[in-house]
């Protein structure tokens, strides 16, 4: 049997990680187990996933260990991203036991492979009604005559615009486009072509 690993995390705006940390303490005492890690972070779940320390978490983790955690919210920010990190810890033989829930899902036990497949469709289904939401939304802004997407005109930022006085400078000399990408070490001037000619920049000699 491999390691026991408890990963406990709440929000900085919430209470501390002693509460889980009991918890998970609790219910290994009465199956019997011991754990050896405990991961813990206080950080708000919209934080990337090494911010939560999942990628450090799913590092430690070797086949056969086991994963304990007090609900799988705990684990991601969405549905998805939850169901996602745990068919992957099932496809390396990691057992994973979640204490609300009241699970304990094991890649041999077909009750487990019931309870990620209904898992999986309820991911499939948020995606499904956050999609709807959106398209929702726009319609509604559309309806209200709301013009939707950026102002005719807008300029989006380029890679080009930390060299604009650059380009400007060299268009000046009377280089082609061609030779000032190659200046640049652009691959391709076409792309900058499209620069110059959205931001109207001219072959003005330098004064």
């Amino acid at each position: 049997m491999g390691k026991i690993v408890a990963y406990l995390r709440v929000s900085t705006d919430q209470q501390d990680l002693n509460h889980q940390k009991l918890e998970i303490l609790e219910f290994a005492r009465r199956q019997g187990l011991r754990v050896d890690e405990y991961v813990e972070i206080a950080i708000s779940s919209g934080k990337t996933s090494q911010q939560r320390r999942i990628d450090e978490l799913v590092q430690r983790l070797d086949e056969t260990d086991t994963l304990i955690v007090t609900e799988l919210s705990r684990l991601g920010r969405s549905t998805a991203e939850v169901i996602a990190l745990v068919n992957a810890l099932l496809q390396r033989h990691i057992r994973v036991i979640t204490l609300k829930q009241n699970l304990d899902i094991d890649r041999q036990d077909m009750n487990a492979k019931i309870i990620i497949t209904l898992f999986s469709l309820f991911a499939e289904l948020e995606r499904d009604l956050i999609s709807l939401r959106t398209r929702e939304a726009l319609a509604a802004k559309k309806a209200q005559g709301q013009r939707l997407g950026k102002p005719r005109g807008t300029l989006q930022k380029s890679k080009f615009d930390k060299d604009v006085a650059r380009i400007k400078e060299l268009l000046g000399y009377g280089l082609s486009v061609r030779k000032i990408a190659k200046v640049l070490g652009c691959s391709s001037h076409i792309a900058l072509n499209t620069y110059i000619n959205k931001r109207g920049l001219h072959h003005t000699p330098p004064v």
